[in-house]
């Protein structure tokens, strides 16, 4: 489970005629905070790559908008392949099986959607 701010626009596919397939970045951020002792610690943020299928991905594609806070909820998959320099890369993804919009960025706000 997730919740945090979509970095840009989905990324949108049709594999087939009615499979689509959309992808867009989450970031996540622990706030800073000062120890009893003084001790800063920074404010730290994390980036997520999100793949969404079918319907939700169409749901994606149709409401979800850079700036939008949404919660996730899914699984985590690694998988691995060879660049074009023929290094092996790994990419750590997040299958949604759940997105809900918390809020929308300023333009958009008042839009309503549910999936």
């Amino acid at each position: 489970m997730l919740i945090g701010n979509v970095g840009k626009d989905p990324d949108v596919r049709y594999v087939d005629k009615d499979m689509v397939v959309a992808e867009f970045s989450l970031a996540t951020t622990e706030r800073g905070y000062t120890l009893q002792n003084g001790t800063t610690v920074p404010e730290h943020t994390e980036w997520h790559k999100i793949v969404t299928w079918a319907n939700l991905a169409k749901y994606a594609e149709n409401y979800i908008k850079k700036g939008c806070k949404v919660y996730v909820e899914g699984k985590i998959r690694t998988r691995s392949y060879e660049d074009k320099k023929g290094q092996t890369r790994n990419v750590i993804e997040i299958l949604a099986d759940k997105l809900e919009i918390f809020s929308f960025p300023p333009k958009t706000e008042g839009v309503t959607a549910s999936t």
